[in-house]
């Protein structure tokens, strides 16, 4: 038996004038292929009544899913709950499990439950509702024509939360059985696309065509993603997914089992696990570091103070860096640097730290310290481990990118990790 036809339908007048980016499709083109399924159709209007019931009409004729994106909110250009009534001859009705939804997340708010408020209740009469847990808009679903249609809202996290949640879940129980689809996510750092992908030419030539191999870029995350739709390539898999991460070695961060963990999450973790806390002396990165840490729930616990200390003065007065080694050396420095974390270990009373000191640019580099130098500093009080990189980047994505390699350093001398990482091979920098 074939897969399902699936259509999706976006709707919007800001999408027609590219003052919004449909980011929305390509979400939920990744979500629907983590369980087999292709689009085979994709179709984006303006809010306008007329062609919403002709696309409705003509899309659940011609699909057995139609997933509608768009068009719930309380203005008089959501037309969504609208136009699918017309279309399927159904009548509007005041929803009572929308309505009560709507009625908590106002009082929860301090709002008030208003006439335009009240329209997000207003839907196609015997509709399923598909519960939004970060808006006031619910989805819902009907089934037309042999067709299950979905509505959802056109806010980027409440449509991932109620896909992932709700809407995949309810397809996937009724996939035929015969459809198999396994997919396995893997977080990569320290290697971009091209680079995976050279490496795995060269190491893994032979990869088999029943596996499908993905990549997803991100920052700072490679997402790696393994599927396969046939019983051959599910007998494979087990076998390539160890040859892949013998390749990768110490890039490979997680297997994703759930919702993917920030770099920040994976070192906090080993960090309960041995109990231990961690510091951070900024300079370059002016607090992204802690920033990244303090994001993750429960971080009190390991990470009681972070440092920044932009300016040479505060250098020395927060983390009793010597102003001589200021002076001879410069800010950008091994020598500071190390001086940086050994005055956050001693100021904080944690056990390990981070500390780093860059010139992010665009002004203020030199011949022998071009814009993007930055000096680390990472380890425990005794065992202080320093690098220095060149990272020619942006102001934003160079401080994005040392914030990252921080917390990667960090991961990696908590696991006692020796091999040297890929960014350290093709980024270090020597002073002229």
């Amino acid at each position: 038996m074939s897969a399902p036809k699936v259509q999706l339908l976006l709707t919007g007048n800001e999408l027609m004038t590219g003052d919004i980016v449909d980011s929305n499709s390509a979400m939920m083109a990744q979500v629907l292929k983590d369980i087999g399924l292709g689009i085979n159709r994709k179709v984006t209007v303006a809010d306008d009544l007329a062609l919403l019931v002709s696309e409705i009409t003509y899309m659940a004729s011609t699909s057995d899913i139609l997933i509608i994106n768009g068009g719930l909110g309380p203005t008089v250009d959501d037309l969504t709950a609208q136009a699918l009534a017309l279309a399927i001859e159904e009548e509007l009705s005041q929803h009572p499990q929308a309505l009560t939804h709507l009625t908590n997340w106002c009082q929860q708010r301090g709002a008030e439950l208003n006439g335009p408020n009240l329209k997000q209740a207003i839907l196609p009469k015997n509709c399923q509702i598909i519960a939004n847990k970060n808006g006031s808009a619910v989805g819902f679903s009907v089934r037309y024509n042999q067709c299950d249609i979905y509505c959802t809202p056109g806010v980027p996290h409440e449509l991932e939360t109620m896909l992932i949640e709700q809407i995949i879940p309810a397809i996937s129980a009724d996939l035929p059985s015969e459809l198999i689809t396994d997919v396995t996510r893997l977080q990569i750092f320290g290697l971009g696309e091209s680079s995976l992908q050279k490496i795995i030419n060269e190491q893994l030539p032979q990869w088999p065509t029943t596996i499908d191999l993905g990549f997803r870029a991100g920052m700072p995350l490679l997402e790696v993603k393994l599927t396969t739709n046939t019983k051959k390539g599910l007998a494979l898999k087990s076998i390539w997914q160890k040859k892949l991460a013998n390749v990768l070695g110490d890039h490979l961060i997680a297997e994703i089992q759930e919702k993917p963990k920030s770099l920040a999450e994976h070192l906090l973790i080993q960090l309960q696990q041995h109990n231990l806390k961690v510091t951070t002396a900024e300079s370059c990165t002016g607090g992204l570091i802690a920033s990244k840490l303090t994001k993750v729930s429960g971080s009190s616990t390991n990470f009681e103070a972070g440092f920044v200390t932009y300016s040479n003065e505060m250098k020395t007065a927060m983390l009793d860096v010597p102003s001589d080694l200021l002076e001879q050396y410069g800010a950008v420095s091994e020598q500071v640097v190390v001086a940086m974390a050994r005055g956050s270990l001693v100021k904080s009373a944690a056990d390990i730290t981070i500390a780093v000191s860059g010139i992010a640019g665009p002004n203020g580099g030199t011949e022998e310290k071009p814009v993007g130098t930055v000096w680390l500093a990472w380890g425990s009080i005794n065992n202080i481990k320093t690098q220095c990189l060149l990272l020619p980047y942006k102001r934003v994505k160079f401080q994005e990118f040392v914030a990252a390699i921080g917390l990667d350093l960090l991961r990696r001398y908590q696991q006692n990790i020796t091999s040297i990482p890929n960014y350290i091979i093709e980024r270090s920098f020597t002073e002229q």
